[in-house]
């Protein structure tokens, strides 16, 4: 997409999040489930890609792209589910989901088994970098990913994947550094590195852990064209990541708008479209 579309789409996004009940039930659809180290997300496409309905939550289901709370995993989707599908009107059928490049077969299946156990076939699956290309567009350049627990790469030339990678780094760390440093809990981290009161004086902090990203990036790509690299994730929105991984790497570096939604937008664009079943307010109404 182009910056002026990419833009309007995500405002779009955005705006799913908060949305009420549709007029009337959507016709076919597409669904896309981002499992998180931090969130959980479910994004809900008209068969244009249009933005219908998105549901998130925060969730500890996840370490490192591995689902290590299978019945939280799939309590959370079935409660996003949920939502989506009380403000379409209609009951889901099948969703798409993601996983993160170089996670073993058994991992990538976990997710599969996750979406089922909450009530949808998986239509099928992709990795994280290529989901949010899938938004972004790039021909040449790098996806990167930055989720909870580690980093996503996708190198691309022509359009195509030609590299993938994935490496301890991210959110999770930054939360433990500033526990570190300022001798505080995880959870109160958390909170703080997400205000943007505190974001200010808590980049020297944190600024480690985006250079360990750069170092990530750098070393991933050596020996490719690389005329951008773009972060994409919820931790990358904290201000000045992209000039730390700029200034640390020497790579053009962007944030697009709407970090955290990139790849759950990419996930369901892959999804094939489906007709969803009535929902149980419309099939109370006929009785």
């Amino acid at each position: 997409m182009t910056g002026p579309s990419l833009a309007r789409t995500m405002a779009a996004l955005e705006a799913a999040v908060s949305s009420g009940p549709l007029a009337e039930p959507p016709g076919r659809v597409k669904v896309g489930v981002d499992l998180g180290t931090a969130y959980t997300v479910v994004v809900v496409l008209d068969e244009d890609d249009t933005p219908l309905a998105v549901a998130h939550a925060r969730a500890d289901v996840v370490r490192d792209g591995v689902v290590t709370d299978f019945v939280g995993a799939v309590d959370v989707v079935r409660r996003l589910k949920s939502d989506v599908e009380s403000r379409l009107g209609v009951t889901l059928r099948s969703a798409h989901g993601a996983y993160p490049p170089g996670v073993p077969l058994s991992e990538v299946r976990a997710v599969q088994h996750v979406i089922e156990g909450a009530d949808l076939d998986c239509s099928g699956l992709v990795d994280e970098p290529t989901a949010a290309n899938a938004v972004l567009g790039l021909r040449d350049g790098v996806v990167v990913d930055v989720g909870g627990g580690s980093t996503g790469i996708a190198v691309l030339s022509g359009g195509r994947v030609v590299h993938t990678a994935d490496e301890p780094t991210g959110g999770t760390h930054f939360s433990l550094v500033v526990a570190g440093a300022l001798g505080i809990g995880f959870e109160e981290a958390e909170a703080l590195k997400t205000d943007p009161r505190e974001q200010t004086r808590l980049l020297p902090v944190v600024r480690p852990v985006m250079e360990k990203v750069a170092t990530i990036v750098a070393r991933n790509t050596a020996g490719f064209a690389v005329p951008t690299v773009c972060l994409v994730g919820g931790t990358v929105a904290f201000p000045g990541f992209a000039r730390v991984v700029e200034e640390a790497s020497g790579l053009n570096t962007v944030v697009p708008v709407s970090p955290l939604f990139v790849t759950p937008l990419g996930i369901a664009m892959n999804a094939p479209a489906h007709e969803p079943a009535p929902g149980l307010v419309q099939l109370w109404g006929r009785t």
